[in-house]
């Protein structure tokens, strides 16, 4: 039989480009201050999609990944099945490996997003706008339906139901007290880069989050507080959808 002392636990992210990633190094920290000396957390760069399932296949060390952009969506057909929010947004960041045979997708964005939103929600916020329309901008929306929070996708390319950036105006922006960014725009090292919105029309009512966390105040963040807007970023976010991957993996 072999010594379970030394069997090893592999954990990762999967996307692509993901150098600068939040994960690695949150989890190798987490691993060293537990005092889980067999237990790793790698990147796992894919090209494309299509190098996914020798992912999966690399062995039974394998114990749970997070998906990062532009993966959320990609995945499902790989996966067995998804568990929770997952099914609902069709998108996943989570991965559990439940058995070699199963593998089965979850999406801890919605959690984390929720919980790092409602400290700053106020009466007024009422309708909210969502800047871009990938994966974590689906789990954004599931919290704003669980909320009863009003909300329009807003794309480069709008398609139906949703709107082009040059469509927000004041009578828009007086409505949807809440902006979300879900979009790259602005992400290290390109960190002059913002969304195109008319922030000389938001006012103090206003809340801005932006999903990226480094910066810390992204130039769409530094729009929004230069007209007394409520800020925040992605990090108490991507914190809470870790523990709770964590907390997954580990059922």
């Amino acid at each position: 039989m072999a010594n379970i002392e030394n069997e090893t636990y592999r954990y990762g992210l999967v996307g692509k480009d993901i150098s600068y990633s939040f994960s690695k190094g949150y989890f190798t920290k987490k691993f060293a201050d537990l005092g889980l000396e067999h237990y790793s957390y790698e990147n796992f760069d894919l090209r494309h999609i299509g190098e996914f399932p020798k992912l999966l296949n690399q062995g039974n060390d394998l114990k749970g990944l997070n998906v990062t952009i532009p993966y959320k969506e990609e995945v499902i057909p790989f996966l067995s099945g998804l568990e929770g929010a997952a099914r609902h947004i069709g998108a996943v960041n989570t991965i559990q490996f439940q058995d070699r045979k199963e593998v089965v997708g979850h999406n801890t964005d919605a959690y984390g997003f929720r919980n790092s939103l409602e400290p700053f929600l106020k009466k007024h916020h009422q309708a909210a706008l969502i800047l871009g329309t990938g994966g974590a901008s689906k789990a954004v929306a599931y919290v704003f339906n669980n909320l009863g929070i009003a909300y329009r996708f807003v794309s480069r390319n709008p398609g139906k139901g949703q709107l082009g950036y040059p469509e927000i105006d004041g009578a828009i922006l007086e409505k949807s007290t809440i902006v979300v960014n879900c979009t790259p725009l602005g992400t290290f090292p390109k960190v002059d880069q913002k969304p195109p919105i008319p922030y000389s029309l938001l006012t103090p009512r206003h809340l801005l989050y932006d999903l990226i966390y480094n910066p810390s105040k992204t130039a769409f963040l530094l729009g929004g507080e230069a007209q007394g807007t409520a800020i925040t970023n992605g990090l108490r976010m991507l914190e809470l959808q870790a523990e709770k991957a964590w907390e997954i993996w580990n059922q």
